[in-house]
């Protein structure tokens, strides 16, 4: 069953007042997030390796599993 026919038959259920419900959200969903799926997909930004070379300094420093100081509050 496609989710067309599924709402469909879902909608045939409910009654009047439920469906003026499900109108105003599906209407709500379409202004706020309906743009939003052609942009995103033109947009899309590929990753890039290497972008973080550099940034971590190894090898780690010896007391790189020693508590910190500003914890020392917190540990029992």
């Amino acid at each position: 069953m496609t989710v067309d026919a599924a709402i469909e038959q879902t909608l045939s259920q409910m009654p009047e007042e439920l469906k003026r419900e499900v109108l105003n959200y599906a209407t709500y969903l379409l202004s706020e997030y309906g743009d939003r799926k052609t942009s995103e997909n033109s947009t899309d930004k590929k990753r890039r390796s290497g972008i973080l070379q550099g940034m971590f300094v190894l090898p780690l420093p010896d007391d790189f599993d020693e508590p910190l100081e500003d914890f020392q509050d917190y540990m029992w």
